[in-house]
């Protein structure tokens, strides 16, 4: 490895990006891919092979370093790194057949790498073994130690974080520096065997490297950030930068005299062939939901009572909650099949990061919950997710002020803005046990990242067991041959817009109801082929704020169209506590308040004319 710690060492001077950060790991990076790991340079992502993370993602050329030298990327395509056209890019995705999950905001790489070591080891029950580089910058992130938490306590022994202690962050030195014994106390406080070694040693390093594992690992090498680069050794100013012409061809020469000229190539060993075979394909519900018209149901526990069925039918379905279980009902599922739920405890950061790590390779259908509002604290996870072209499945329940006397800090009003705000996601926002079951079934089949909004409040079944759903396809649940106003709403809003159907059907008012069904993608032929028929009117009502939720999503779908009139209704300031009929009304998204708006804007379309 020593050769091959001077090449790569070679490379990503030649690369020229973040050189200093990738000098300090050249030795680790060495040793981890050709002499600890087991894999398949030429299939980076065979089932069996060990699976490593680039937490520390601004290195990203040491890794591009190590995969020309298995053979696996020319050399010459190294110099295209961050050129539009090259799938170099500057932080590394999974556009790179090598690379299982995206980095580059720091501190999210070692949840991903406990997600794949807790599949290794309880769902896979394989030997692979994970890997996961981190600098000593990210380590003040508190998602590192969520990380640190979950694997002690579920005892990831296949699961190994190597810390690049370097001193230097990018503008300061790290709040620790060379204080290596710091880190370890830390992290053998989080429950880790942590061993202080030289990072530069790769004697040492392989040593280490080579022993036996009963609890996660945390190796703290002490580095030198720029090594063997003498000008800027342990130098503020560099991260990130560059070296300039001359001082890079100075270095690439004295590199170039220490390469030993050798045919000979170092291969990884091959990976124990034991991860079993894993089809995604085609996960479906057994037989059609099997609620009444009329009977009432929460969606939050409509939800639950998907889940486990679904996970009943088809056993790569795995659940997570963060400590909400018996709110969001995943607790039906951790009953009926216990070996596949995954409790992440109160760390929503580290439960969206450990799903995005269970979902790589394809080796499981992953859905996690907890309240909607608790989402709002991972958001830079869920766009990491969207980024690594993830497959995950979240649930937000408590959505809005209709969950009552708990207050404003446990009212999702902010999702569906975040949802929609990812590029990759689908924003199921079921209204009865029927679609919300039909949400589940379609979530598990659908690329990228599901949120689905569930409510408190126990609402009436609407919908026939048989009735057929899909994505981006919206379903007018109330109409007549005559309607004035059409009326868009969803969850308990919806509900809602029925009553007050009712309500101004006796004044010889006739509204029509769509349910959307489905946020984004929003179904804007159906809503502008019936809101024509209403004259261009249409009411949307939503327990959300107005910006970013339903309305703001009609009124992009029909923007382009003459004619229209849209009024919104939304929860228009911060909310406290009260009885979800009171709070449905002080915020005036109740059917009184429905039936108000009907009529000001028939009155408004009289008077017009």
């Amino acid at each position: 490895a020593e050769h091959v710690k001077v090449c790569v060492f070679y490379l990503c001077v030649c690369m020229c990006h973040h050189p200093t950060s990738c000098c300090s790991v050249a030795e680790i990076m060495s040793v981890l891919f050709f002499h600890t790991m087991k894999y398949r340079p030429e299939e980076p992502r065979n089932i069996n092979s060990d699976r490593f993370v680039l937490s520390k993602g601004h290195a990203a050329p040491v890794l591009y370093a190590v995969w020309a030298e298995t053979g696996y990327l020319k050399e010459s395509e190294l110099l295209n790194l961050r050129k539009v056209d090259s799938i170099l890019e500057g932080h590394p995705v999974p556009k790179q057949q090598f690379v299982d999950v995206a980095t580059g905001s720091l501190g999210q790489g070692l949840g991903a790498a406990c997600g794949m070591a807790y599949t290794g080891k309880y769902f896979d029950k394989a030997s692979y073994s994970v890997y996961c580089l981190l600098g000593d910058g990210e380590m003040s992130e508190g998602s590192v130690w969520e990380a640190m938490a979950f694997a002690s306590y579920y005892q990831l022994d296949n699961l190994v974080a190597i810390l690049d202690i370097n001193r230097l962050g990018q503008s300061d030195p790290a709040p620790l520096q060379h204080h290596v014994e710091k880190y370890q106390k830390r992290c053998e406080a989080f429950g880790w065997n942590a061993i202080i070694v030289d990072g530069h040693s790769v004697d040492e390093l392989t040593k280490v490297l080579s022993q036996p594992r009963h609890q996660p690992t945390a190796i703290v090498a002490k580095t030198i950030k720029g090594k063997g680069i003498p000008a800027v050794e342990d130098k503020m100013g560099w991260h990130g930068k560059p070296l300039p012409k001359e001082m890079a061809e100075g270095v690439l020469k004295d590199i170039q005299a220490r390469i030993i000229n050798s045919n000979k190539r170092l291969y990884p060993a091959t990976p124990t062939e034991d991860a079993p075979p894993v089809s995604l394909r085609n996960v479906r519900m057994p037989s059609a939901p099997s609620y009444k018209l009329g009977e009432k149901i929460a969606t939050r526990k409509a939800y639950g009572m998907a889940l486990a069925k679904l996970g009943r039918y088809n056993e790569h379905v795995v659940a997570l909650d963060g400590d909400t279980k018996n709110s969001t009902f995943s607790e039906l599922f951790k009953n009926e099949h216990p070996e596949r739920y995954v409790e992440c405890y109160i760390a929503e950061q580290n439960m969206v990061s450990i799903a995005v790590g269970c979902a790589t390779r394809d080796r499981n259908v992953v859905f996690a919950s907890t309240f909607a509002t608790f989402f709002t604290r991972a958001y830079d996870q869920l766009r990491m997710a969207a980024i690594s072209e993830s497959n995950i499945n979240l649930c937000g329940s408590h959505c809005g002020v209709s969950i009552g006397e708990d207050g404003p800090s446990q009212m999702g009003l902010e999702d569906i803005a975040m949802f929609r705000a990812i590029p990759t996601s689908t924003v199921f926002y079921p209204s009865d046990g029927v679609s919300t079951e039909k949400a589940v079934e379609l979530a598990a089949n659908t690329k990228g990242v599901c949120f689905i909004r569930t409510s408190r409040p126990e609402n009436t079944v609407l919908y026939n067991s048989n009735e057929d759903f899909h994505v981006g396809q919206a379903k007018v649940v109330y109409k007549t041959n005559d309607d004035h106003v059409t009326v868009i709403g969803a969850g308990v809003t919806l509900h809602e817009a029925l009553a007050a159907a009712e309500m101004l059907k006796k004044e010889r008012i006739n509204i029509r109801v769509i349910d959307p069904f489905t946020i984004k993608p929003l179904d804007s032929k159906t809503i502008v082929e019936h809101a024509k028929a209403t004259r261009g009117r249409i009411i949307t009502v939503e327990d959300h704020y107005y910006e970013g939720g339903l309305g703001e999503a009609v009124c992009s779908a029909v923007v382009n169209e003459t004619g229209f009139n849209v009024h919104r209704m939304a929860v228009d300031h911060v909310p406290r506590s009260g009885t979800p009929t009171e709070l449905l009304k002080i915020f005036g998204i109740d059917r009184d308040a429905i039936v108000q708006a009907v009529r000001k804007m028939l009155s408004s379309s009289a008077n017009a004319k």
